[in-house]
C-alpha cells in the first residue's frame, strides 16, 4: 500500500508541476521517474511517450498508466493515472471562473505568453536529453531526419510516424544488424 501511495504522490507532484501539456511533463517525469525513483530508464520513458502519443488519450495520462502498470500492475496504473490528473482537476475547477473573469486583462495575456515560452524551453531541453540517448549513429540520425521532415512537411497522424519508425527499427535490426543502441553489429 505504501508503494501505491508513493506512486500516487509522485505523479501528483508531476501533475501539479506540468504546464503546457504532455510534452512539457517530460523533463519533470525524467527527473522524478528516472533519476529520483529509478522506476524506468530514459529509453523506457521515451518508449512510453512514443506509445502514449499514438494511443487514444492524453500523453501524460497514458505515460503515467504505463509506469504504474510496470511497477504495480492494475493498482499501480490506477494510482499513477489518478495522481497525474488529480492536481489538474482541482486547479482547473478552482481557476475556471477566475480565468474567465480576468482573461481579458492585458497582464494575464502577457503572463500566459511568458508561460508558453517557458514550456517551449522545457520541451526543447527534454528533446536534447532524449536525442543524446536515441541518436547514436548514422542509422538513428537518418531515421530522425526522415521522421522530422515528414512531420514538418506532411499532415499525417503521429501514429503514422511512430509505426513507420518502429518498422524501420525492425528492418534495420534484421537487414543491417543494428543493435539496441543503434550501432551496427
Amino acid at each position: 500500500m505504501k508503494e501505491i501511495f508513493d506512486l500516487f504522490i509522485t505523479f501528483a507532484k508531476v501533475g501539479v508541476m506540468t504546464f503546457g501539456g504532455g510534452y512539457a511533463m517530460l523533463p519533470i517525469l525524467q527527473r522524478e521517474v528516472v533519476e529520483n525513483k529509478g522506476w524506468a530508464t530514459e529509453e523506457e520513458l521515451a518508449d512510453y511517450f512514443a506509445i502514449g502519443q499514438c494511443t487514444p488519450g492524453i500523453i501524460a495520462v497514458n505515460t503515467a498508466t504505463f509506469i504504474g502498470t510496470k511497477k504495480r500492475g492494475f493498482w499501480g496504473a490506477l494510482a499513477c493515472t489518478l495522481g497525474v490528473v488529480f492536481p489538474s482537476v482541482v486547479i482547473i475547477t478552482l481557476l475556471a471562473g477566475v480565468i474567465q473573469a480576468y482573461a481579458s486583462l492585458e497582464w494575464v495575456a502577457h503572463a500566459f505568453a511568458g508561460i508558453r515560452v517557458c514550456v517551449c524551453v522545457l520541451i526543447f531541453n527534454a528533446v536534447i536529453k532524449l536525442g543524446k540517448k536515441a541518436l547514436v549513429d548514422k542509422w538513428t540520425i537518418g531515421l530522425f531526419l526522415v521522421v522530422l521532415a515528414g512531420a514538418v512537411f506532411l499532415d499525417l497522424s503521429p501514429v503514422v510516424f511512430v509505426l513507420f519508425a518502429g518498422i524501420c527499427g525492425i528492418v534495420l535490426k534484421v537487414l543491417v544488424g543494428v543493435g539496441k543502441g543503434g550501432e551496427a553489429k
